[in-house]
C-alpha cells in the first residue's frame, strides 16, 4: 500500500473483497502492541436503521405476519 500526501491509502482488493467493502465503507486502523495493524470495517448500529423504510399504511398484527410466513413458506 503506498499513502497519498493526505495519508490515504488503496487497499488492495483482495483485501476488500475478505472485508466486504464496497465504494464509500468506512474502516477503523488499529495499531496492536506489537506494531501489528489491524483494520476493521466500520459498521452503523442498529439505532440508526431507525426510519429508513417506511411505515406500513395498515398496521399489522403479529397472528397476520405468521400467517403471511406459513403462506410463502408453503409455496
Amino acid at each position: 500500500m503506498i499513502a497519498t500526501s493526505k495519508g490515504q491509502v488503496t487497499q488492495p482488493k483482495r483485501f476488500r473483497d475478505k472485508l466486504c467493502l464496497k465504494l464509500g465503507d468506512k474502516i477503523d486502523f488499529a495499531l496492536e502492541r506489537d506494531g501489528a495493524l489491524r483494520i476493521t470495517p466500520v459498521t452503523m448500529p442498529v439505532t440508526q436503521l431507525k426510519g429508513m423504510l417506511p411505515k406500513p399504511d395498515l398496521p399489522v398484527s403479529v397472528e397476520e405476519m405468521n400467517e403471511a410466513i406459513t403462506r410463502s413458506a408453503v409455496r
